[in-house]
């Protein structure tokens, strides 16, 4: 009998997501984690170990727009998140999805951050 939940098996594949992709100054990680309620944006600096702008949907710029964690808010979230990428000087990244299947909310953040300006 198996005891590999849902979770476990998420975690899994971001282990080896990462064996294969880093954040540089240059090139920040674009990490993405999508949870029933909340959505985080973070933009990682891996050779320093550093996060370099974050947004999410307890932000208070998030709030205010009342940006849920569904399709609709994660598509507004992207753009959210570009804009302060842009704002620390970061215009490439490299998406990290988490583990996450690369569809919907995460489809929708990618999408619309690639049209606010980002890199991929």
């Amino acid at each position: 009998m198996s005891t590999k939940t849902n979770k476990k098996m998420r975690q899994l594949r971001h282990v080896r997501l990462r064996k294969k992709i880093s954040g540089t100054p240059e090139k920040p990680r674009m990490c993405v984690c999508c949870t029933g309620k909340h959505i985080y944006v973070q933009f990682i600096d891996d050779t320093r170990g550093q996060t370099l702008a974050a947004v999410s949907t307890l932000d208070p710029q998030a709030r205010a727009a009342k940006l849920k964690a569904n399709l609709g808010g994660a598509a507004e979230l992207g753009k959210l998140a570009a804009e302060r990428a842009k704002a620390v000087q970061v215009s490439q990244v490299v998406f990290d999805r988490g583990g996450f299947k690369y569809h919907g909310r995460v489809k929708a953040i990618a999408d619309s951050a690639r049209e606010a300006g980002l890199k991929f």
